[in-house]
């Protein structure tokens, strides 16, 4: 009887192949399947789900090895996961979908602008179980030790159990020891919102520009269910996310207007 074969584990980012994060997710699955990363060539944060229409895209694969082929493109996170599912997985597709270790937080509002998830939920919309990864740490050379090891067991889980069609996971990691984070906790999406300020300036040749900035303002910073709640007592937070947006509640209430023309 020959080896069991290993699972197929699609990864990919938005913080480009060459982000220290990305690193740590080849460095976390490795031992427990065969991975194919397909990952931009340049940063793709805030691209939210942004495919690229206005000019082509290329692939170039730059490693093989055991267990390992690498990728990169020349686009968006969602546009690595649209090319990889119709280049590399025609026949098959992959076991699990994998996108980060994303370099800062996109747990509350965040998750809609972000790259790292869009991918996630690409995935999820070509029915691969699929997961976002973040780390609290905007710095480009975090320490992803802890974070290794929750992507491990999160990642075997999904990969044991699968995960409900039609959602994705949202997996938020606090910016601490391993031996200080206290747990997994599964929460709802925070309410909160990103109030910018574009910081007005002047380059050399006397033209104005903007440089964006802002403040996340917590809703609800008291209730116990949350993603905010869960990172901020020292939790690993994790979100499902559904790709169906349609406002359920909101149906009965638009069929009461008045729709003569």
């Amino acid at each position: 009887m020959g080896k069991p074969k290993k699972p197929v584990i699609l990864i990919t980012n938005d913080d480009s192949y060459r982000a220290k994060g990305i690193q740590a997710l080849i460095e976390a699955l490795q031992p427990y399947g065969h991975l194919i990363v397909v990952a931009p060539s340049h940063p793709q944060s805030g691209m939210s789900h942004a495919i690229t229409v206005n000019m082509p895209l290329r692939m170039e694969k730059i490693e093989q090895k055991e267990n390992l082929d690498y990728y990169i493109v020349s686009g968006t996170p969602v546009d690595c996961v649209k090319l990889a599912n119709n280049q590399l997985f025609r026949d098959n597709k992959p076991d699990l979908l994998v996108s980060g270790i994303n370099h800062g937080a996109n747990s509350s509002s965040s998750v809609v602008y972000s790259g790292t998830m869009a991918a996630a939920i690409e995935g999820c919309l070509y029915e691969i179980p699929s997961i976002g990864f973040s780390l609290l740490d905007f710095s480009k050379n975090p320490d992803f030790t802890a974070s290794i090891q929750y992507v491990r067991k999160i990642a075997i889980n999904a990969l044991e159990n699968g995960i409900t069609p039609g959602t994705c996971l949202n997996v938020n990691i606090p910016k601490l020891p391993l031996n200080e984070i206290v747990g997994v906790r599964i929460c709802r999406q925070n309410k909160g919102v990103w109030r910018e300020e574009f910081d007005k300036r002047v380059d050399p040749a006397n033209r104005e520009y903007y440089w964006l900035t802002g403040e996340f303002y917590n809703l609800e910073p008291h209730s116990e269910d949350t993603d905010e709640w869960a990172l901020h007592h020292k939790y690993v937070s994790i979100v499902p996310v559904q790709i169906d947006m349609t406002a359920y509640d909101s149906i009965d209430r638009l069929n009461k207007w008045d729709w003569k023309v």
